[in-house]
């Protein structure tokens, strides 16, 4: 029994020991796999992060080791992304139930967002405080390569196609319009279906195998049958979906050819005819293509001593003396082609032996307006001729030379004499012109003017006439100065001055008072009428933008007219009431005439009592901030506001005063710079508003905030937005900035460079009044812009006119595209609320939500935290 016993006692230990070994080898594998995989693992525990493999930490950008112990938000966005994650995931695990969530986005150490595929269960279900295993898989490239591929398909103006196992699975629109299918009807047709025999589809079948079987990209040219059974000439390129498995399927572009096919043709048949005719020609021709002679006549082989056939396919190069005649001559030919005329000169050309002669070359493209591809050129040896005419030349300057001897004394000391009588005459002539004239344009000037417009009201007076003075001033030039520099600003001046004096009569007067300032004297008219004709003349003269130093510019009139003798009997009531018509031609939304009239002294008098007033308002606190909410459409609860600017005239701290709608102010604070302060200070104490909200307990939401033209281009914006965020604390996320597509448009480059500045600060865009300015597509993608706010007069007939919902519609199926954000503005009615919901647009702001008010109100509309 006591052996039986130990026997048992024995093989019991046995038996443990194995299994604690299995178990330890267990273990060892199960920590083999947690450090080696491929994929993030993490074990957390408390909302805190216990334990991840190298792959979690390398995802993240730490260290080994580095996250456990932190608490898992760490590599989430955003506290509420963190929180909106556990509203999904906790219901899941807290049930035993797995999470599985794709993608999901989130923060490396150094604050660069990726996304995720998450997977996730607990520990122990039985026991829920065990914790929970997190698998995260990053799928950041295949998602951005899905989004562009369908980018790709969408919008790709060639024919694409996919097949696999020989029969069509996709295909975009371009295919579609070239093959003559509709959206669907071309799907699950078999690939023999787009040729026209079986031969054809299995001759490129054998020509396209040995590359796509290794994936590698296939090239050709060939027959193609549409689907009502006309063919087509086509360029195919072929590419294998997966490199490494060819079985996956095959991506087709395809290009139609028929109408090169058809060129090249017709070409090929006109050489055939007319090669006869060119090798009996007395002059040598030559057809020239990409900088190589394709091919010439015998007269041209004989004029350079090469065989026939020999100069074909030769660098035309090799023709000329020296590298430095054949550059000068192909700059020459590019310049003439581009400006669509025949290039004639003369060069010095080589022979094949080396020896020289002079030609006379004359080359034209084969089609004037197609200034690259192929030219025919002439080609007449004028060496005998050069050379007589050089023999007459020296023989004419010898001649010359001895006249010139025998006058020399004679001559020298006339020329002394008429020197000196010229150069008074000059100096006198140039003191003259300074004292009436404009320095930079060489314009009359007010002294000038005040002398012609006596004599022309005397004239006027004898002849029973009248005579208008025309004040022009150029709106917005200030901007263009301050943004582009003087120097920019001087010549730009010199170009309107030019336009505007081919723009009057031979008899009227233009003169530059100073600045951007310009006058312009009508005489001898008989009804107001004529000039506004001139007028109208000077607007469409500078309609036209101007060309300057690599930009653009566009810059339009605000003109004033007084006429003689209604109003006004001599020089100053003249110009004083041209100006006043002026400002109220400003007034009138830039860009257009007006006459003047006697109420317009009432007006430009207001109109200078509020600028006197302005200078002073800002050191008076007596602007105020007002807030229109901008509601989600969709949930129509309150998703950002717009901060606007009020004036209370006389008061203080939004109490007492005259309260003056921002239409009276703005223009006025544009033209004289006092925007960029002002506009400073809007941005600052929006930026204390949403700060001082948040200690109240109040939940935050965005705020946008418009910025001028002329705000925008000042050199100090982004230093001065970069202070504010410092000094306020604010998170940059909650400020969006609102710019006109006609600002953004201006300045191309130094655009993107600011819009790119403001973007890495954490600040949102947006363009505003989108669709009354002139956007480029090509622009638009290029700015960091999350947001598109269409303007209100697109939104105001809605319901009654189909263009407008039609330009709607396209806005915002536009903006979707580029993954952007819709913003109705002045939405006043529930019909075109339902009508914007059904588009798609996200956003909507207007009197049908609230009008805008001040800050103790719109404070009543924020949610509490």
């Amino acid at each position: 029994m006591l052996s039986d016993t130990t026997d048992a006692t024995d093989a019991s230990d046995d038996q443990r020991v194995l299994r604690e070994e299995q178990l330890r080898r267990m273990l060892l594998e199960q920590k083999a796999i947690f450090d080696n995989a491929s994929i993030g693992i993490l074990f957390s525990k408390s909302q805190v992060m216990m334990r991840c493999n190298a792959r979690m930490a390398e995802m993240f950008g730490y260290a080994p080791g580095e996250l456990e112990g932190q608490h898992s938000s760490v590599v989430f966005p955003s506290p509420e992304a963190y929180d909106a994650f556990g509203r999904e995931a906790t219901p899941l695990l807290s049930s035993g139930l797995p999470f599985e969530k794709s993608p999901w986005q989130f923060k490396r150490k150094d604050g660069s967002l990726f996304w995720c595929r998450v997977r996730a269960n607990a520990v122990d279900f039985e026991h829920r405080g065990s914790g929970t295993i997190w698998i995260l898989e990053d799928v950041t490239n295949s998602l951005q390569t899905q989004m562009e591929v369908e980018a790709i398909m969408t919008n790709a103006s060639m024919s694409i196609l996919f097949t696999k196992n020989r029969v069509v699975t996709r295909y975009n629109r371009g295919f579609a319009e070239m093959f003559g299918y509709d959206e669907h009807s071309g799907l699950g047709l078999p690939g023999r279906a787009l040729y026209p025999s079986q031969e054809a589809y299995d001759k490129l079948g054998a020509e396209a195998y040995p590359f796509l079987s290794i994936g590698k990209p296939f090239q050709t040219e060939i027959e193609m049958r549409r689907s009502d059974d006309s063919t087509l000439w086509a360029q195919l390129i072929g590419y294998v979906v997966n490199p490494h498995d060819p079985s996956q399927g095959t991506i087709w572009v395809i290009e139609d050819r028929t109408e090169q096919k058809r060129a090249e043709e017709a070409l090929r048949n006109a050489l055939l005819e007319n090669q006869a005719i060119l090798d009996s020609a007395v002059l040598g021709i030559s057809v020239v293509e990409g900088g190589f002679n394709l091919r010439c006549n015998r007269k041209m082989e004989e004029l350079f001593g090469y065989a026939p056939g020999e100069m074909n396919h030769l660098s035309v190069q090799a023709f000329y003396a020296d590298k430095g005649a054949w550059e000068q001559a192909r700059a020459a030919t590019v310049r003439d082609f581009r400006a669509g005329q025949v290039n004639v000169s003369e060069y010095e050309l080589v022979r094949k032996d080396g020896s020289t002669f002079w030609a006379r070359l004359s080359g034209r493209p084969f089609d004037l307006a197609e200034n690259s591809g192929r030219s025919v050129w002439l080609v007449d040896d004028i060496t005998a001729r050069r050379e007589a005419a050089e023999a007459v030349a020296r023989a004419r300057d010898e001649l010359e030379l001895r006249v010139q001897e025998r006058t020399a004394e004679l001559a020298g000391a006339n020329a002394q004499l008429q020197g000196e009588i010229v150069e008074r005459r000059q100096a006198e002539a140039r003191v003259h012109h300074m004292a009436y004239h404009d320095s930079l344009t060489g314009l009359p000037n007010r002294a000038l003017l005040s002398d012609r417009l006596d004599r022309a009201m005397l004239a006027a007076e004898r002849f029973d006439r009248k005579l208008a003075v025309m004040f022009i001033d150029l709106d917005r030039f200030k901007t263009i100065n301050d943004s582009l520099g003087h120097m920019t600003g001087d010549q730009l001046l010199k170009e309107v001055a030019s336009r505007l004096c081919r723009a009057v009569r031979a008899s009227d007067t233009v003169a530059r008072l100073g600045g951007d300032e310009f006058v312009v004297l009508v005489p001898g008219i008989r009804t107001s009428d004529e000039a506004g004709q001139v007028a109208e003349k000077i607007i469409e003269a500078l309609a036209e933008s101007f060309p300057l130093e690599g930009r653009n510019l566009h810059i339009t009139p605000s003109i004033g007219i007084s006429v003689y003798p209604d109003d006004g009997g001599d020089v100053e009531t003249l110009m004083r009431s041209a100006d006043g018509a002026m400002y109220h031609a400003k007034a009138s939304g830039r860009n257009n005439y007006q006459f003047f009239k006697e109420s317009m002294n009432l007006t430009a008098a207001r109109h200078f009592e509020l600028e006197t007033s302005l200078r002073g308002a800002l050191a008076a606190h007596e602007f105020e901030l007002y807030f229109q909410p901008i509601m989600d459409i969709g949930t129509r609860r309150l998703h950002a506001m717009e901060v606007l600017l009020r004036w209370r005239r006389g008061g203080k701290d939004g109490k007492g005063g005259e309260l003056v709608m921002p239409d009276q102010f703005i223009p006025i604070i544009e033209e004289n710079g006092m925007i960029v302060p002002i506009g400073e200070w809007v941005i600052r104490q929006a930026c204390k508003q949403s700060m001082l909200w948040q200690s109240q307990g109040m939940m935050p939401v965005p705020l946008a905030v418009n910025l001028s033209a002329r705000q925008f281009m000042h050199r100090g914006l982004v230093e001065s937005i970069r202070a504010i965020l410092d000094d306020t604390g604010i998170d940059p996320a909650l400020i969006e900035f609102e710019i006109t597509e006609t600002a953004l448009m201006q300045h191309g480059e130094q655009t993107l460079e600011i819009l790119g500045h403001i973007n890495a600060m954490g600040i949102r865009l947006s363009i505003d009044d989108f669709g009354t300015g002139y956007s480029s597509l090509a622009y638009l993608k290029r700015f960091p812009v999350k947001k598109i706010k269409i303007d209100r007069a697109f939104i105001k007939d809605l319901e009654q006119s189909a263009e407008d919902r039609a330009i709607v519609a396209a806005i915002i199926a536009l903006s979707h595209s580029l993954q952007l954000s819709v913003v109705a503005e002045g939405v006043e009615t529930e019909g075109q609320y339902a009508l914007l919901q059904r588009h798609g647009c996200q956003f909507a702001q207007g009197y049908l939500f609230s009008q805008p008010v001040p800050h103790a109100t719109a404070q009543l509309l924020l949610p509490r935290c």
